[in-house]
C-alpha cells in the first residue's frame, strides 16, 4: 500500500515536467511503450522481460490479489497468459519479479507495509512457461530473513549470470542491498546479508550481461556498475515521472529500459539505452528517452531550467511532508 500523498506528488511532478518519453518501435511493435489493458491488473508492481517469448512482460499485482502472475504482450498491452501458483501460502505483499539464468521466474513476496515487523518474507520460484496460455503451476516457496533484522523491500533482482538473488530494502533515509546465499534452499531460512547502501528503492533490474544494476524510486533512477557481487560507480538514469513509479526491467536484448507504474490501465514506458542491443547498461538512456534530466543543450533555455527547478522544489516539499507525516504517527 502507498500513501495518497506519494501518488499525488508523483502525478504532480509528471504534470510539471510534461515529459513524454520517446517511443521506439522494433519493427513488429514489440518492446515499445504500451498500456496494460487488463482491468484485473490495477497495481502492477514488478516487471520481467521474457527470454523465450519476445515482447512478453511478466507482471503481478501488489497485495491482496492472490497467487497470480500475468504475461502481457507489449504489442497490444493484452494479457496472453495468467499463471496461478500453487504450493505456496497466501501471498502477503508481492512486490517484485525477476527472471533467472536457470529459466525460472522469481516472485518476491517481500513487501512489509508495517515497515519491517514481519520476521520473514517469501520468494516463489517456477519455470517460465513454454506456452503462452492460462496455466496452474506448482511453485517452490523459500523463506527469507535478513541478517540485520526485518525490513520493508520492493526490489528483487536475480543476477543473470550467477543466479544469485539480491533484494534492495526500501527506506526514506536510504536502504541496503542484500545478497542471498549462493543457492536458495527449502526447509529453512535463507539469510540475506547487507552488502551495499542504496537510496529509496521501489524496484531494480540487472542488465542482461549482469555488469550493471539499475535501481528506481518514485522520483528518479540510478545505474551502478556491478562487479564481483558489489556496487561500483553510479550515475543518474533518465526515468519518466509516473503516477506511481513501481517497476523497471531491461528489454531482453538490453537495448532499453521499461518503466512501469501502478494504477488501472497503467503505462509501461520504454527508455533507450545508449549502445542498445549490446546488453551493456553502463551508459545512461539517451537524452530523447525520457524526462527527469537536462542536457548541455538545455543550458541556455531559461524556461526548461525554471521547470526543472520547480520539479526539484516540488519533490523536496513532498518529501518533507511525507517525513512530517511519519513523525506524527
Amino acid at each position: 500500500m502507498r500513501s495518497l500523498l506519494t501518488v499525488s506528488a508523483a502525478a504532480a511532478l509528471l504534470f510539471l515536467t510534461g515529459a513524454v518519453p520517446a517511443v521506439a518501435d522494433d519493427g513488429d511493435g514489440a518492446d515499445r511503450t504500451f498500456t496494460i489493458e487488463d482491468p484485473r491488473i490495477t497495481e502492477s508492481s514488478g516487471l520481467a522481460a521474457s527470454r523465450i517469448h519476445p515482447g512478453i512482460y511478466w507482471t503481478h499485482n501488489d497485495s491482496d490479489d492472490g497467487p497470480y502472475v500475468y504475461g502481457i504482450d507489449s504489442r497490444t498491452g493484452k494479457t496472453v497468459a495468467t499463471i496461478t501458483m500453487t504450493g505456496v501460502g497466501e501471498p502477503r505483499d508481492v512486490e517484485a519479479i525477476s527472471l533467472g539464468p536457470d529459466g525460472n521466474l522469481y516472485v518476491g513476496d517481500i513487501g512489509d507495509n508495517l515497515d519491517g515487523t514481519w520476521d520473514h518474507v517469501w520468494i516463489y520460484r517456477f519455470p517460465e512457461p513454454e506456452k503462452l496460455a492460462d496455466a496452474t503451476v506448482r511453485a517452490t516457496q523459500f523463506d527469507v530473513t535478513y541478517a540485520d533484522g526485518a525490513r520493508n523491500a520492493e526490489a528483487l533482482m536475480v543476477h543473470p549470470v550467477t543466479g544469485r538473488v539480491y533484494i534492495a530494502s526500501k527506506n526514506e533515509d536510504g536502504g541496503g542491498l542484500y545478497e542471498g546465499p549462493p543457492k536458495l534452499t527449502t526447509g529453512g531460512n535463507n539469510v540475506f546479508r547487507r552488502v551495499g547502501e542504496v537510496p529509496w528503492v521501489t524496484d531494480g533490474a540487472f542488465s542482461p550481461d549482469g555488469r550493471n544494476l539499475v535501481l528506481r524510486s518514485y522520483f528518479s533512477a540510478r545505474g551502478y556498475v556491478f562487479e564481483n557481487g558489489r556496487l561500483g560507480a553510479d550515475h543518474a538514469i533518465r526515468a519518466p515521472f509516473q503516477g506511481q513509479s513501481e517497476s523497471v526491467t531491461y528489454t531482453a536484448d538490453g537495448s532499453a529500459l521499461m518503466f512501469g507504474s501502478e494504477g488501472k490501465y497503467s503505462e509501461v514506458v520504454r527508455v533507450e539505452v545508449e549502445g542498445g542491443g549490446s546488453g551493456d547498461g553502463s551508459k545512461a538512456p539517451s537524452p530523447g528517452g525520457g524526462g527527469g534530466g537536462t542536457s548541455s543543450e538545455d543550458d541556455g533555455d531559461s524556461a526548461k531550467t525554471t521547470a526543472t527547478g520547480g520539479v526539484v522544489a516540488g519533490a523536496v516539499v513532498v518529501l518533507a511532508l511525507v517525513a512530517a507525516r511519519r513523525r506524527r504517527k
